[in-house]
Formats: C-alpha cells, structure tokens, sequence
C-alpha cells in the first residue's frame, strides 16, 4: 500500500516512539474529535487516536487517491486488519492498533465494516441515495466507528452499542449537512433520493441540485432525521457509564451545536462552511468535563 515504503517494513518503532506518532498526526488533523479525546485518560486516548489515525488512513485512500487504485488500496488494509489480529501488522498505524485491540477487546468486524464504507465511496461517486443505502453507509463509516470507540472509552455495554448506532449516524449526517460544497466538488451527492423527490428535484447532479431553490427544505428534512438520532443518543446515554461516555456526549454537544447553526443559516450558500469557534468548543469540553 502507498505509504508502506514509510509506514511499514522499515524499522520498528518503540511503543512510546509509536504513540507519539499517532499522536502527532491527530493533533496535525486539526479534528474536532482531539477535543473530546482530551477528556479521556491517557491509555485510553491512545487507543483512540489509533482508531482515528485508521480512519484518517482509510477515508484518504476512499477520497483522494487515483480511482484505479483504491479498490487495491482499501483491499490491503483489510489485509493489515486480519495482521493485526494475528499479531504480525506491517503498517505504522496497524502497529499502533495491536494494543488497544488486545487492551480494550476492540472487534475486527467493526474495521471492516468501516473499510465497506469506505469501499462505498470509492467504487463509484455517491449521488443521491435512497434512504436505506444511506443509512447503511451511515453505520460503516460511523456507527462502526464508535461500536470501536465505547470498548476504547470503557463502557463495552448493549446500551453504549445502542449510543454508537444512533450518535454515529447523527454526526454522519451532520457532516454530510455541512460539507455539501466540497462533497459536489468530488462529484458526490449524499441527499437522499426520497427527500429529493418530495421537493420536485429530480436531478442527481451535485452541482444543480446545491443551486436548486428548494435545497434549504430538503437539507432541514435530512437535518430532522439527524435530530432524532442525536435525541435517541441522549436518552440511551443515560443507561451508560456517564464518566466513560464524556468523549461521546463532547461529540455529540459539538455536532448538534454545529446542525443547530446551520438551521440558523438555512443552507443560503452551500459553499459557507459553519464551524464552531476554538472557545464554544472549550466551553463544551469543560462543560462535559465537570458533568
């Protein structure tokens, strides 16, 4: 895989040498995500800033490597997955995976759930999918991703798996909300066919459908959708360990704080990206922090 001649066979890292790496690479990413990881104890934020460096890893070869080459490259990282479990990975962040898998009993299922989401994207440009096939996208590329994060954060329960299914598929759909301009510069489209449809669009051209009038209507209808999974979200939470789930409840103050303000706006201008300020950010760290 592109990377390996860097990343793989070369020497070894020490598993300190290996963290800080990982570590480095999370903070570069500028993420929302390394805000609600601060909360979480150092073991454990390591672990999940693997998770992250993994999905980082593989979202990069979905979106930005040539087309012909990304069914290969996703093949090999499930290939570095099954290493992974049997104790022989090749890739710096495969490495950096071996001991939160054995440390918080993280399922090899959930990785490759997240590698068919990428597989997704990078089979063919997403354009206005019907409901089901986006809600299945919704759940590889983000519900699998926090069925990883609950084991990582220390509450593995069947109400903390209930969080990652909803939580996973509101943040989803929040991003999707947020990055219409940059998805259509890819040539994807992720508004679903049926909502679409409601409001006379017929077109599946990302660049028509984001200058069509009633764009702000259907973007409020997916936005409801996203409401519900947050609210679900909250309600299971509260049958959760509430020191365990703080990086989740950050996540989800964080999104819900971001889709209330793109409500506010209205979709006028798809290219406008909303974002929150480093100090509202702060404030809902701190918030969660002291819950």
């Amino acid at each position: 895989m592109t990377g390996a001649a860097l990343d793989g066979v070369g020497a070894i890292p020490d598993e300190a040498s290996l963290r800080e790496t990982i570590r480095r690479r999370v903070e570069a990413a500028g993420t929302s995500f390394y805000w609600a990881m601060r909360l979480l104890p150092q073991e454990r934020r390591d672990g999940m800033y693997a998770v992250y460096a993994f999905c980082r890893e593989v979202d990069d070869i979905a979106d930005d490597w040539p087309v012909a080459e990304r069914a290969k490259g996703l093949a090999d990282w499930r290939d570095e997955i099954e290493a992974i479990y049997a104790g022989r990975p090749r890739h710096l962040i495969a490495r950096a995976l071996v001991a939160p898998v054995e440390r918080f009993q993280l399922r090899k299922s959930d990785f490759h759930d997240i590698v068919s989401g990428m597989e997704m994207d990078a089979e063919a440009d997403i354009r206005a999918p019907d409901l089901a096939t986006l809600d299945l996208y919704c759940a590889r590329v983000a519900g699998a991703v926090g069925h990883l994060s609950v084991h990582v954060f220390g509450d593995p329960s069947p109400a903390a798996h209930r969080v990652a299914d909803v939580l996973g598929r509101a943040l989803q759909l929040t991003n999707i909300l947020r990055d219409l301009d940059e998805d259509a510069q890819r040539g994807r489209l992720y508004l679903p066919r049926e909502i679409l449809d409601r409001y006379g669009i017929r077109d599946s051209d990302p660049a028509r459908v984001l200058r069509h009038p009633a764009l702000p209507a259907v973007c409020r209808d997916l936005a409801d959708i996203a409401l519900g999974h947050f609210d679900a979200a909250e309600a299971a939470m509260k049958e959760c360990s509430r020191r365990a789930m703080r990086p989740a409840a950050t996540m989800g103050a964080f999104y819900r704080a971001m889709l209330d303000a793109m409500l506010r706006d209205g979709w006028r201008d798809p290219a406008t990206r909303v974002s929150l300020s480093k100090g509202r950010k702060l404030w809902l760290v701190l918030r969660h922090a002291l819950i």
